[in-house]
């Protein structure tokens, strides 16, 4: 059982007692140490759809999140100078392109799944084709972007899938340093 799964059975946890005999809530605990954005990316991803969704999934935590990710697009794009800013106008534009870009790279990453196949990657009414959505990946394509722009979003998806996967490992080396 990976991280991400025992993050998302300790938040559906009804003993929050975290004695010799519980540990049902340590992944919570052991997310919130390892800080850093992914704490809030893991919470955003997946306790949206649990029972405590009035904490942990509430619309003031995605608020939080699309704001710490806008100001870290902003920062990564103008160290990466993905447009230039030497004008009034440039500068307008590019804030606008970085702003585009952190919210549909959130978007995505927090939602990636293929609404054609449910993420199976196969045409559930036709047989057991590949899903012509996603050409069998199970993974939506990203819309209403295209060349410069769907290529940051592309690059910022992976960013966060990597900010993500970061956070796990650190965690889960935080969970197992608890139990050895």
């Amino acid at each position: 059982m990976g991280f991400p799964d025992r993050y998302i059975a300790s938040i559906g946890s009804t003993n929050l007692l975290d004695d010799a005999l519980h540990h049902q809530t340590e992944p919570l605990a052991a997310a919130a140490l390892a800080g850093d954005i992914g704490a809030l990316l893991c919470r955003v991803k997946y306790a949206g759809g649990t029972l405590n969704r009035q904490f942990e999934g509430n619309a003031g935590n995605l608020a939080q999140l699309l704001r710490i990710w806008t100001a870290e697009v902003i920062r990564r794009g103008r160290s990466r100078r993905w447009v230039p800013e030497n004008t009034a106008w440039d500068a307008q534009s590019a804030q606008a392109l970085y702003r585009r870009v952190a919210e549909k790279s959130l978007a995505h990453w927090l939602d990636s799944t293929c609404k054609g196949c449910s993420g199976t990657g196969v045409k559930v009414l036709l047989g057991n084709g590949i899903c012509t959505n996603c050409k069998g990946t199970g993974t939506a394509v990203i819309h209403g972007t295209a060349g410069l722009e769907l290529e940051r979003v592309k690059d910022m998806v992976s960013e966060l899938s990597a900010i993500s996967d970061s956070h796990s490992g650190r965690a889960g080396g935080l969970l197992r340093g608890s139990h050895a």
